[in-house]
């Protein structure tokens, strides 16, 4: 599950040491933008440390890497792979063949490292026009690719149009990306909504790329965690409706039915995979326990 991913720059000891106590899903140690290319050795050895030394628990690990076209992402993984984190984001990531490159790498150095071969997984940040009309030969390039992320900074930039709070701009690449990797049996998650002070806009914007099928958002403060799980998460009443269609199913076996109905509507197979679906997310985020 991962409703929020946070993303902490590499380079700030204290927030990479703190970074499993904001409420987070996942935590992305930013070793390409945050940056700078004179503290990028630096950032990658406390990146490494943290991970070696002080990795918190229950909350998943990704390390965003430098682009395959820099100087850097090599170097990246040599330090971080031996420590074993969840997911490695490579990014600006435009064709399978990219990603390709970096599953091979991170095999050579799994092998080196005594970690059995596919434990670490890819996210690739898809941020340019050519990765989205690539995003499922990306979403189906390695079975190490978990979900693809949109970049909408990037991506703008690349379009060569202003990214605004509405976001209509890149409407078209967030259902183009959802749609590929859900044709990839993989998940999609969204870019941040980078205005820190805008929760209204936060709301809404979150709201939308949950409506599309996108299966969690990427934050860049703190402040925004607590919204987009919320969001991301089933409601009670969600959780209860699951929990009533799973019943009459089973009710519905027992008496031998071919065709089961609930509060007046019938119970078909998409009813069914949504109510498999919250049931999944109750049990990861309670443990199992009822609600």
């Amino acid at each position: 599950m991962r409703r929020t991913m946070l993303f902490l720059p590499g380079n700030t000891p204290n927030m990479l040491i703190n970074g499993d106590t904001l409420g987070a899903d996942s935590i992305i140690y930013d070793l390409e933008d945050a940056v700078s290319p004179d503290e990028k050795d630096a950032a990658r050895i406390l990146v490494r440390n943290t991970l070696k030394y002080m990795r918190g628990k229950g909350c998943e690990i990704i390390i965003r890497i430098n682009p395959i076209e820099s100087d850097y992402w090599q170097a990246d993984l040599e330090e971080v792979i031996p420590c074993k984190p969840d997911l490695i984001m490579p990014t600006k990531v435009g064709s399978g063949q990219d990603v390709q490159i970096v599953a091979e790498a991170i095999t050579a150095l799994e092998k080196r490292a005594g970690i059995p071969e596919g434990s670490v997984g890819i996210l690739p940040l898809i941020e340019t026009a050519l990765g989205v009309e690539k995003a499922f030969d990306i979403a189906s390039a390695s079975p190490r690719v978990a979900g693809i992320f949109l970049g909408g900074e990037d991506l703008t930039a690349d379009l060569h149009c202003k990214r605004t709070r509405e976001g209509q701009e890149i409407f078209y690449s967030r259902c183009r990306l959802v749609c590929a990797a859900r044709a990839c049996g993989v998940e999609a998650y969204d870019t941040p909504f980078t205005d820190v002070e805008d929760m209204l806009g936060l709301e809404k914007d979150t709201q939308l790329a949950k409506s599309l099928g996108f299966s969690g958002k990427a934050v860049i403060s703190p402040r925004h965690v607590e919204t987009v799980n919320a969001l991301f998460s089933p409601t009670m009443e969600e959780i209860e409706y699951a929990h009533d269609v799973m019943d009459a199913i089973e009710e519905g076996r027992r008496q031998g039915k071919g065709v089961i109905s609930l509060r007046g509507k019938m119970i078909d197979a998409p009813i069914v995979k949504r109510a498999t679906q919250v049931l999944e997310m109750e049990r990861q985020m309670f443990g199992g326990e009822d609600v």
